[in-house]
């Protein structure tokens, strides 16, 4: 940045550097106005945001070095810590690079119910994040009518995994147990009631004077620059982009559902909620064909020499029982063939991929996380210098970052 005078100056031609001196001021890391465990150290003439400097590091729990003294099926606990807001995208991003790795298939039920819950899972997050940046801006009672819908797909969550939050759903091959049988029913169920939910967040803000105020034309990002900093997701489509995994590198059985990609070419604060709302009834479309079209049979692949067996099979089945210990125990467990991948998937927040490299022992010699929310934070500072500082609270709500990811 120049010298902070002559910003100030140029933010505001009336000014004069004898009216106008810079303070420092700390923004976190725990800052009610600040999505996690984050710290931005600004620079402020006044209410303009001259210089921002982020920090991270404040929540760095290892994901990546732990991976390397942890078997491919005990990191998917580790995975649902990264991002705690889709947890379920996170097992199954990792699940997806793995059986790219062992050259696995999950069968197509397995597949589909990945896809359902994937969707839900990416639901829960955008409609929280919706709610949140209302709350940001003083629009409480979105957040309130936001959690509740959140709350019901926990207990989806629960019913099929057996947690709300930290879930350690998948396996490599697939899923640890098929869903319940009245599944179907319960998702039809949410569903359906769903889009009167977003039709009322929708009249709440979509033309709030106020929140339009806030959020029409601040914290805007062109094409060039979102491309520049490697930025996916909600805020990369909100720059015109229509890039989404889904599409772009199809996995599972998204090629087997007609849903839109939704764009807009704003690039402000506002055009990433309008697309996040977008999304959210484009999810609710790939899981009404995801269910109508639900085929049956197993969930996980059959070749026990790599996918765990059910614990059922384990209790009642000596062959089974050997799987089971074989797979888990250290010095044995499932050896994949050596050499390295990149895979990604499409989270609520953008691409996450997992870079893994293997040498040939049950457990992986690296593992490498990409998380869309690192790419995110770094456009911050062009976001929000120059701007108000209450503007700077607007755009970091729109980035929707979730500080597990950053500080893997």
């Amino acid at each position: 940045m120049s010298n902070p005078v002559e910003t100030v100056e140029k933010i505001a031609p009336h000014a004069t550097s004898a009216v106008y001196k810079t303070m420092a001021m700390n923004l976190g890391p725990q800052h009610p106005a600040t999505h996690g465990t984050l710290r931005f150290k600004l620079e402020i003439a006044g209410e303009v945001v001259v210089k921002c400097d982020p920090e991270i590091g404040f929540l760095h729990t290892g994901f990546e070095k732990l991976g390397e003294y942890r078997n491919y099926n005990q990191f998917v606990v580790i995975s649902d810590r990264a991002n705690y807001l889709s947890p379920l995208n996170n097992n199954i991003g990792f699940a997806v690079a793995c059986e790219e790795l062992f050259d696995v298939k999950v069968p197509p039920r397995g597949q589909y119910v990945r896809v359902i819950m994937a969707e839900l899972s990416r639901i829960a997050d955008h409609i929280i994040s919706v709610g949140l940046q209302g709350m940001d801006l003083g629009a409480f009672t979105t957040m309130l009518w936001s959690f509740i819908e959140r709350e019901k797909l926990y207990d989806i969550f629960e019913a099929v995994t057996g947690a709300r939050l930290t879930t350690s759903w998948t396996r490599i091959g697939g899923i640890f147990k098929d869903v319940p049988k009245d599944f179907p029913e319960i998702v039809r169920g949410f569903i359906e009631k769903f889009p009167d939910m977003l039709g009322e967040i929708e009249y709440m803000l979509s033309r709030n004077r106020i929140f339009m105020d806030r959020t029409i034309g601040v914290g805007k990002l062109t094409r060039e620059q979102a491309i520049a900093y490697g930025v996916s997701g909600p805020v990369l489509r909100a720059t015109g982009v229509a890039y989404d995994v889904r599409r772009a590198r199809p996995y599972l059985c998204y090629n087997d559902f007609d849903f839109k990609i939704p764009v807009r070419f704003e690039g402000d604060v506002y055009a990433r909620y309008l697309v996040r709302l977008a999304e959210m009834k484009e999810s609710v479309k790939i899981i009404k064909q995801a269910l109508d079209k639900l085929p049956g049979g197993p969930v996980s692949a059959l070749d026990h020499k790599v996918t765990l067996p059910t614990k059922d099979m384990v209790y009642h089945d000596m062959e089974s029982l050997i799987h089971h210990f074989k797979i888990m125990m250290p010095g044995h467990g499932v050896i994949p063939p050596k050499g390295e991948v990149y895979s990604c998937t499409e989270t609520p927040n953008g691409e996450l991929g997992f870079y893994l490299v293997s040498d040939g022992t049950g457990l992986p010699y690296r593992v490498r996380i990409r998380p869309p929310s690192f790419y995110q934070l770094q456009t911050f500072p062009i976001q929000s210098e120059g701007k108000m500082f209450s503007d700077a609270v607007a755009v970091l709500s729109s980035l929707n970052v979730i500080a597990g990811e950053l500080d893997r």
